[in-house]
């Protein structure tokens, strides 16, 4: 758990404690990180993939870069109610991913679903230690939020491992 002063908080109203905000903020702000580099290592892939299956998979990178935007809002949305500085620009976003840097040179198609399922796989693993930690602190509401992102994350992961599955 990331301590109280590990995180600078902003008065608020919210009733939980402050050691447990300044936690689940910065468990949060791992989540924005890791967020924001799955959101534009979809869309990298998507601005270059190039082989068989081009058009679908060109589709299905725009639309997992969608949802994973749709993620980085929710997580920073709850960061901040609980007090918290989202910080949710690209130097932001390195320093706090969980995440290997995504290969700019990548183009083959195959090694783009690779790639990608590797990042969801790791994500939707630190999703579920997030999950046990917010339920661990009593913070039902972020451990809620997690739950919805990492069902999406591993519906994510399914979609990309099916281009690999035959039997």
């Amino acid at each position: 758990m990331a301590k109280k002063s590990d995180v600078t908080l902003h008065p608020t109203r919210n009733t939980m404690s402050e050691n447990t905000r300044g936690a689940m903020v910065g468990l949060l702000q791992k989540h924005l990180g890791t967020a924001i580099d799955v959101t534009y290592a979809a869309k990298q892939a998507h601005w270059n993939v190039k082989g068989m299956n081009f058009i679908a998979v060109h589709k299905l990178f725009d639309e997992l870069h969608e949802k994973a935007e749709g993620y980085v809002d929710e997580i920073a949305e709850r960061l901040t109610a609980l007090g918290g500085q989202a910080v949710g620009t690209v130097q932001g976003a390195s320093a706090n991913t969980i995440l290997e840097p995504y290969p700019t040179d990548l183009v083959d198609s195959e090694g783009h679903l690779k790639r990608l399922a590797d990042h969801y796989a790791n994500w939707g693993a630190a999703i579920r230690e997030g999950i046990s930690e917010a339920d661990d602190a009593g913070d039902d509401l972020t451990a809620d939020l997690l739950t919805g992102v990492g069902r999406g994350v591993e519906e994510a992961l399914y979609f990309l491992e099916s281009h690999f599955q035959s039997k």
